[in-house]
C-alpha cells in the first residue's frame, strides 16, 4: 500500500486492497478514506471511488515527511483532529495502538490518548456477561475491545464481533441483535469506531439466496395418506388439493384424507393443534367413540384420521389395527399396503380409544413424538460430516469410562471419522466385534455410567456436580465431547439433564432461575426450606444466624429487615449453589457439546432438544416396533399371513402374553434395547423367508421370519429363538 506501506490483505480490518497497473498504484481503502488530507473530489467511477490519482500523489508525497508515532517509519498519513495535539500514524499502526476512527462525516481520526470512550454509570456492577453475537464470555469493562449497547442495559459485544456483524449486515440491517434498534445503535457504534459500508447484507447479495421461500410446501403430511398417486400429488380444485395448516403452513394434507369437504375451510396440523390445546385457546369437542368421531362440518376427526365409509369390524379382532402401520413392499411392485388397507374406524375403535378419555395426555405424546422425529432428522443432517474413515476403539466393558477416556484422547482420534468398537474382554476374541451393534452397545455403557458417575448429582433429573479433580483433568468437556458423539454416531441420549442444566447450555447461566428441585446436597436443601419457610422475622433472622458461616462462603450474606427479604436470599442462595459454583464445569461441559456442531443445533432447536435429552425414550410399544420395521417380502409369500402372524405376534408381547419383551425383539434384530435418537442405519426390515427359525443380521438391521402354517407356530419358534439367543449372549 503506498500509504501504510504494508502488504497485508485483510478487508476486515484495512479495507478492500485495490492495485491499478496503469497508475501503478497498490492501496488499502481504510488508508486511503482516513488519510487526513485528502478528499473525494471526482465522480464516484473517477479515480479509486472518487479520490483522483493526483489528490492520492499528493497525499503520498505529504505522508513521506510525517513519521508515525507508533512505528517511527515515514508515511504517517493520518492525524489526531483532537485540538494541539500533533501526533501522525499509518492506519493499521493506528488499530494496533487502539485509536479511533469515525467512518462519517469527516472521517475523523483520534489517537490513543483522546479517543472518545463510553460511559458508564458508577452504579452499574462490574462482571462478565455473554456476548451477544458469538455468546462467548466478555468482561463488562470500558476498554477498546469491548463495547456496550446504548439501548440496552445488559447487551455487551466484542468489538471484532460488532465490525464482522456490520461488514456482513451493511447500513440497512445492522443494529441492536437484543433489541433490534437501529439508529441510536448505528450513531453509537460509528462514534466508537465501526465501520458500516453503504451497502445491502451480504444474505441480501447471494444469487437466489431466497428461492426456497418461494416455494409452497405440498405434501400430506396425514398419517394415512388416501391419494393412490402419492402425497405430493396435488390437483388444485378437485379433492386431492393439498391444504397446507392455516397457523404454520408448514404441513399439508389432502382435502380428502382429512374429510373436508371445500378449500375454503380451516385446517391446522396436529403441532399447531397441542400448542392451542396447551394454551387453552383450542376449542374442546365432547368426548365420544373415536369409531364415530367424524365431524359433521367436515373437518377432521381428534386424531387426524379420515374416515372413509366402510364396513365396521367385529369387536372381537384385537391385532388388525397393526395391520395399518407397516411399511409393506412386495419384490413385484405391488404397492404399498395394497391388500392391507382396512377402515381405519376399525384401528382407531380397538387401539386407539383409550386415547379419547385423556385428549391432552395424547396431544402431549404426539408432540413429544414429533420433537424426536425433528431431532432424528437433524441429527442424521449432522451425520453428514462423518466421512468413510475409521477410528477403531478397544473398550474394555468393565471398565468402559478409562477405555473410552483413552480412546477419545488418542492421537488419530476425529469425531468425524466413523467409529467401530472392538470389545477386549470379550471370551471369542476371535468374533470380529466392529457391527453396529458393538457401538450402540459400547455407547448405552458410557451413557449409563456417565449418569451414575461423579460429574453429574440429582436422582433422577441431574444437574453437574463440582468435581475439582474432574476439573483439573478437564473430564467435564471430555463428557460433552461423548454425548455429541454417541448422539451423531447413532447412539442414545443421555435422557437425564434436569432443565435448568438444559436452560443452562442453550440460553446461558445467567437467564437460567434454578429451583429448589436442583439442589442434590440434602444439609443445603434442608437449610433454604427452613429459610424459605420461615413464617416470622425473628425465626427467619435465627436461621440465618445458625447458617451464618454457610451463607458467607456463599456470598449471600444480605440484611433482613423483613420476612420478604427471604425470597431474595432464596434466590441468591440457588443461583451459587446450583449455578455459580458449577459455572466451570458448565462452561467446558457447554465446549465438548460444541463437538460436530450438537450445542448449535441445542441453542436453534431447544425444544426438539430437550425432548431426547431430559426425557428417556418411551417405552416401546406394538405400534411402535411395528412402524420401525419395513416388511419385504418376495413374490411367492402369502405376505398378508405372514404380516399378520408377526403383528399379532407383536401385540401378544405386549400384553405379556409372552416370555419375550418388545425390547428383546430389539435387542436381538439391531443390538439396541431402545431407538436411538438420529435413528437405525439401516432402517430396519422384516423379510418372510422358507427357513426353519428366525434369525437376527445386526450389520442389516434384518430380521428374518420363517414361514409357518399356522400362529401358534410361528409364536413358539419366536420365543424359543429370540430367549436362547439372547441367554447365550449374557452368558
Amino acid at each position: 500500500c503506498v500509504l501504510c506501506g504494508r502488504t497485508d490483505d485483510c478487508p476486515e480490518k484495512y479495507g478492500e486492497k485495490r492495485t491499478y497497473v496503469e497508475y501503478n498504484l497498490t492501496v488499502h481503502y481504510y488508508c486511503l478514506l482516513m488519510s487526513s488530507g485528502i478528499w473525494q473530489r471526482g465522480e464516484e467511477d473517477e479515480g479509486v471511488d472518487g479520490f483522483l490519482i493526483t489528490d492520492i500523489r499528493k497525499e503520498v508525497n505529504r505522508a513521506a515527511k510525517l513519521t508515525c508515532n507508533i512505528c517511527k517509519k515515514k508515511g504517517a498519513s493520518i492525524g489526531c483532529v483532537a485540538p494541539k495535539c500533533k501526533r501522525s500514524y499509518h492506519f493499521p499502526c493506528g488499530i494496533q495502538k487502539e485509536c479511533i476512527f469515525q467512518f462519517m462525516e469527516d472521517f475523523r481520526s483520534y489517537c490513543w490518548e483522546h479517543k472518545p470512550v463510553q460511559k458508564f454509570p458508577d452504579r452499574e456492577s462490574r462482571g462478565t456477561s455473554q456476548c451477544t453475537i458469538c455468546l462467548d464470555l466478555v468482561e463488562q469493562l470500558p476498554v477498546y475491545a469491548v463495547l456496550k449497547s446504548p439501548c440496552c442495559k445488559n447487551a455487551w459485544f466484542h468489538r471484532e464481533c460488532l465490525q464482522y456483524q456490520a461488514l456482513s449486515a451493511g447500513i440497512f440491517f445492522f443494529r441492536c441483535t437484543v433489541c433490534n434498534n437501529k439508529d441510536k445503535f448505528q450513531k453509537e457504534m460509528l462514534r466508537m469506531g465501526i465501520h458500516i459500508p453503504e451497502k445491502d447484507a451480504s444474505w441480501e447479495l447471494e444469487e437466489n439466496a431466497y428461492q426456497d421461500l418461494l416455494q409452497c410446501y405440498q405434501h400430506c403430511d396425514i398419517k394415512r395418506c388416501l391419494c393412490k398417486k402419492g402425497r405430493d400429488y396435488n390437483e388444485p380444485d378437485s379433492k386431492w388439493e393439498i391444504k397446507r395448516c392455516q397457523c404454520c403452513g408448514s404441513r399439508g394434507t389432502h382435502l380428502a384424507c382429512s374429510s373436508m369437504k371445500s378449500w375454503e375451510q380451516n385446517w391446522e396440523c396436529m403441532e399447531c393443534r397441542s400448542i392451542f390445546a396447551k394454551s387453552g385457546s383450542y376449542s374442546k369437542q365432547k368426548k365420544r367413540s373415536l369409531a364415530t368421531s367424524e365431524k359433521t362440518d367436515g373437518t377432521t376427526c381428534l386424531l387426524e384420521e379420515p374416515s372413509p365409509k366402510c364396513p365396521r369390524q367385529s369387536p372381537g379382532s384385537q391385532r388388525n389395527f397393526l395391520l395399518q402401520s407397516p411399511k409393506i413392499m412386495c419384490q413385484n411392485n405391488l404397492p404399498p399396503c395394497s391388500h392391507l388397507e382396512l377402515p381405519a374406524s376399525n384401528r382407531v375403535t380397538m387401539s386407539l380409544s383409550p386415547l379419547t378419555s385423556n385428549r391432552n395426555w395424547s396431544l402431549r405424546k404426539k408432540h413429544l413424538r414429533e420433537q424426536r422425529r425433528e431431532v432424528s432428522n437433524i441429527l442424521k443432517e449432522l451425520k453428514l460430516q462423518v466421512n468413510t474413515k475409521t477410528t477403531r476403539l478397544n473398550i474394555n466393558a468393565e471398565n468402559i469410562w478409562n477405555s473410552a477416556l483413552k480412546g477419545f484422547r488418542q492421537r488419530n482420534f476425529s469425531p468425524t471419522n466413523t467409529i467401530e468398537i472392538k470389545f477386549t474382554n470379550c471370551k471369542d476374541r476371535s468374533k470380529a466385534d466392529t457391527s453396529a451393534a458393538s457401538k450402540h452397545h459400547f455407547f448405552q455403557l458410557l451413557m449409563l455410567h456417565l449418569q451414575n458417575s461423579s460429574l453429574f448429582e440429582g436422582s433422577s433429573a441431574k444437574n453437574l456436580s463440582l468435581d475439582f479433580q474432574a476439573v483439573k483433568e478437564n473430564l467435564y468437556f471430555e463428557a460433552g465431547k461423548m454425548i455429541a458423539v454417541s448422539l451423531v454416531h447413532g447412539g442414545p441420549s443421555p435422557g437425564f439433564f434436569s432443565k435448568t442444566l438444559f436452560n443452562c447450555l442453550v440460553y446461558g447461566p445467567e437467564n437460567v432461575k434454578p429451583a429448589l428441585e436442583d439442589v442434590a446436597d440434602v444439609d443445603v436443601a434442608q437449610t433454604i426450606k427452613m429459610i424459605k419457610y420461615a413464617n416470622t422475622l425473628s425465626s427467619l433472622q435465627s436461621t440465618i444466624h445458625n447458617c451464618y458461616e454457610f451463607l458467607a462462603a456463599a456470598g449471600c450474606l444480605r440484611p433482613v429487615t423483613a420476612l420478604c427479604d427471604k425470597n431474595m436470599l432464596v434466590n441468591d442462595i440457588l443461583i451459587h449453589h446450583v449455578i455459580k459454583r458449577i459455572i466451570s464445569p458448565l462452561e467446558s461441559f457447554r465446549q465438548g457439546l460444541k463437538t460436530l456442531g450438537v450445542l448449535e443445533k441445542m441453542q436453534m432447536h431447544p425444544d426438539a432438544f430437550s425432548s431426547i435429552l431430559c426425557h428417556k425414550p418411551e417405552r416401546l410399544s406394538a405400534e411402535t416396533v411395528c412402524d420401525l420395521f419395513t416388511i419385504h417380502s418376495s413374490s411367492d409369500v402369502n405376505k398378508v399371513e405372514g404380516a399378520d402372524f408377526w403383528m399379532g405376534y407383536l401385540q401378544d408381547v405386549e400384553s405379556g402374553e409372552s416370555v419375550v419383551t418388545l425390547e428383546d425383539i430389539l435387542l436381538f434384530v439391531t443390538g439396541s434395547f431402545s431407538i436411538p435418537p438420529s435413528g437405525f442405519v439401516p432402517e430396519p426390515t422384516v423379510k418372510f423367508v422358507h427357513i426353519r427359525y428366525p434369525t437376527g443380521n445386526r450389520l442389516l438391521n434384518c430380521l428374518e421370519l420363517p414361514i409357518t402354517k399356522t400362529y401358534e407356530q410361528f409364536k413358539n419358534k419366536m420365543e424359543f429363538t429370540i430367549r436362547n439367543t439372547l441367554r447365550a449372549e449374557r452368558q
